[in-house]
């Protein structure tokens, strides 16, 4: 290991990429964690949207002594750092095949389920051909109605308790609200099922999702998954509810299909779930067993509703401080929005709510690194990248790089997606929050549709302001979150 690690970083040394200290074991974990805990204590100026020494304090370390492309060690991982698009693109893009999705560890596979989002190679592309009819335009327009009325029933009780307190307002703790409803939509929409039957399946997935940031910073042993510990017993109980309620979800569909299972002309539902047990059906094109179906179910139910949660969140935030652009939203919903439920055509045509998403998803990105994994030696720009070593891209460092946004890459300013996302920023890949290439998020149109049919729900209904209590901690928790929530204070428009 000791020679192999030498071998390695004096590989990357004779191309000018150079790299912290390590040692042979750890690598760099014992700096990496320490420098977590100590940005984790501190508190930023609730208007300061400068985060990246707090939620990636090692990367922001490490590219100002060492450059843009520097190597590090996770442990026993070699890691080289991305930050240049262009660079970006051609391991997404242009040689996407060559450089895979990283093996997870096993805590994390349990919790994702090992779906469309962990797979790699021909078995992506099956998974991949079998999900897209899914999330077809026409089918996303027809999930509007559930989503708005997930939310409308949110936004009653919302209005029912600031009409209830003295000051005809109410401190809500948004990114908690946004997580429930989130599962909420998610759990109508993917899988034909209420939150009721599904929070069993959010509510497990939150708790696993808490043990594996525990020891997300520990050196993995290979095998230490099947020890009997307090935290792998805690996992298995875990997992098993998980998978009977789905299973109970997905033998409800059987037993309530409209014909006789032995019949071709037979549907399970058009929504995410209908179409995966469609795929059983018939001898043509691929096919996704129980056990598949299983994972890309706990896949969905936890991306679904994760990264949107996370992107309402931080958009209420924004709209906080910024009350002359909550104030233009809300115009442009009033104008555009005649009926108290949007449908399609009124959300297409939030043209400004739609830069207000952009923007919060530049600043505050869900996702906060894209990894990859060289599968064979390979060329990267004028780099000789060996098999084996891993490639993160940091989208929240290149999200603020003056160097391709300019001198307010730091400030919320969403006229700059005005002309859209790819002129928006000296490199048209600059924004990352989906990814780019093949493998861009196949949910994004999904997200992004949830996301305007929310805000405008909120809009027609509520002004909003931060609360003074609200502490500005984001933190990288696999997605960005606020450490301490976001309570907010909420007014209805009308009462």
């Amino acid at each position: 290991m000791k020679l192999f690690k030498v071998m390695n970083a004096q590989h990357f040394h004779k191309q000018g990429v150079m790299g912290p200290p390590f040692s042979i074991v750890s690598g760099s974990l014992h700096e990496i964690k320490a420098m977590v805990k100590d940005e984790s204590e501190k508190v930023l100026d609730s208007h300061s949207h400068d985060i990246t020494q707090r939620v990636i304090p090692y990367i922001h370390k490490w590219s100002s002594l060492y450059g843009k492309t520097f190597l590090y060690w996770y442990g026993t991982q070699p890691r080289i750092c991305i930050l240049d698009p262009e660079m970006a693109k051609e391991i997404l893009s242009k040689k996407f095949g060559y450089y895979a999705k990283p093996k997870a560890r096993p805590s994390v596979v349990t919790m994702l389920g090992n779906g469309l989002v962990l797979a790699n190679g021909l078995e992506w592309v099956k998974r991949r051909r079998i999900l897209n009819p899914a999330f077809s335009v026409d089918k996303l327009k027809d999930m509007i109605s559930r989503m708005a009325e997930c939310t409308v029933s949110m936004l009653d009780e919302w209005k029912r308790q600031a009409t209830e307190s003295k000051d005809k307002s109410k401190t809500i703790e948004m990114n908690r609200e946004f997580q429930e409803l989130t599962a909420d939509i998610i759990a109508h929409t993917a899988f034909g099922s209420s939150f009721a039957q599904g929070k069993e399946v959010f509510h497990a997935q939150r708790e696993i999702q808490k043990l594996c940031l525990a020891s997300n910073v520990d050196v993995f042993i290979p095998g230490s998954q099947y020890f009997p510990t307090k935290s792998n017993i805690k996992i298995w109980k875990l997992d098993r509810k998980i998978k009977k309620k789905l299973e109970h979800i997905i033998e409800s569909r059987l037993n309530n299909s409209q014909t006789s299972n032995d019949s071709l002309d037979c549907t399970y539902g058009d929504d995410l779930l209908g179409v995966m047990m469609d795929t059983g059906k018939t001898s043509i094109g691929p096919k996704l067993n129980m056990n598949e179906i299983l994972d890309e179910c706990k896949t969905f139910f936890f991306a679904g509703h994760e990264t949107t949660a996370t992107l309402l969140t931080w958009t209420v935030y924004l709209l906080s401080l910024h009350i002359e652009w909550q104030d233009k939203l809300r115009q442009e919903v009033a104008q555009n929005c005649c009926t108290p439920i949007p449908n399609a055509d009124m959300i297409s045509k939030l043209k400004i709510v739609n830069m207000v998403l952009l923007e919060a998803l530049r600043l505050y990105c869900p996702p906060i690194e894209l990894r990859r994994e060289a599968s064979e030696d390979m060329k990267l720009g004028k780099l000789l990248i060996p098999k084996g070593t891993y490639l993160g891209i940091p989208i929240t460092m290149i999200h603020r790089s003056k160097e391709y946004w300019g001198e307010d890459a730091n400030e919320f300013n969403p006229l700059r997606f005005i002309n859209g996302v790819g002129k928006a920023a000296k490199h048209p890949n600059a924004l990352l929050a989906f990814a780019v290439g093949p493998r861009n998020c196949i949910g994004q149109n999904f997200a992004m549709l949830e996301a305007k049919t929310v805000m405008a729900l909120i809009l027609q209904r509520f002004s909003w302001s931060l609360s003074p209590h609200y502490k500005h901690t984001p933190v990288n928790h696999f997605t960005l979150q606020p450490q301490h929530g976001l309570p907010v204070i909420v007014k209805p428009l009308q009462l």
